[in-house]
């Protein structure tokens, strides 16, 4: 009999250091779902951002209505091109319809770009490396996308392109119309390469 009692109380004496574990694991695993929950709302919430971001960027048209929008997904197209000036550095990017042009010998061939051919010039102020061990400037701010598309219809005076530039402004992070751009903002420049359709830049060797 005593021998049950006394079993009986050390097993009482266990629960309080089990429910302890117990109690221990389940705020551990709140814990750690919390700090998940938190992570995922993070993300969520910079993920929300930058789509609202790019929609406010999509709304924007150039004062002779080109739409920004126009160019969407611009960030993702292929490389055409680079270069630079004393105090700009230029990545020419394509869209699909422009890069199949390029790829089937346009303008080479003597053939003009198709219709909905577009062209983005990327433009940031260089800086100078810190971390290479050779000399070399690398993009520090974003500026400018100067944009180009063919529609012969729209833009019969300019060879069938429009042109339009959207500034960037690194502290609001923000695009804008710039106010003086005309859909023929670039052409005067761009009559140099009139026997290339107007496009200066080659698709380069890859």
């Amino acid at each position: 009999m005593s021998g049950l009692m006394t079993k009986s109380v050390a097993q009482e004496r266990k629960k309080p250091k089990m429910e302890a574990r117990t109690a221990v694991g389940s705020v551990a695993g709140f814990t750690i779902v919390a700090t998940g929950m938190a992570a995922l709302a993070v993300l969520v919430a910079a993920a929300l951002y930058a789509q609202g971001q790019d929609k406010d960027k999509y709304l924007l048209k150039s004062p002779s209505g080109i739409a920004f929008s126009d160019f969407r997904g611009y960030e993702d197209w292929a490389v055409v091109s680079s270069a630079r000036t004393d105090q700009v550095l230029k990545v020419i990017v394509g869209n699909p319809t422009m890069i199949t042009a390029f790829k089937s010998g346009v303008p080479g061939n003597g053939q003009p770009f198709p219709d909905g051919s577009m062209i983005v010039k990327l433009q940031w102020k260089p800086k100078r490396s810190t971390e290479a061990p050779f000399v070399v400037d690398v993009p520090d701010i974003f500026a400018q996308a100067f944009v180009m598309e063919k529609d012969s219809r729209r833009f019969p005076k300019t060879g069938g392109w429009g042109y339009a530039v959207f500034n960037y402004d690194a502290a609001s992070d923000r695009f804008t119309a710039d106010p003086e751009s005309l859909s023929d903002c670039g052409h005067a420049c761009h009559t140099a390469v009139k026997k290339k359709d107007y496009i200066f830049h080659p698709y380069e060797k890859r």
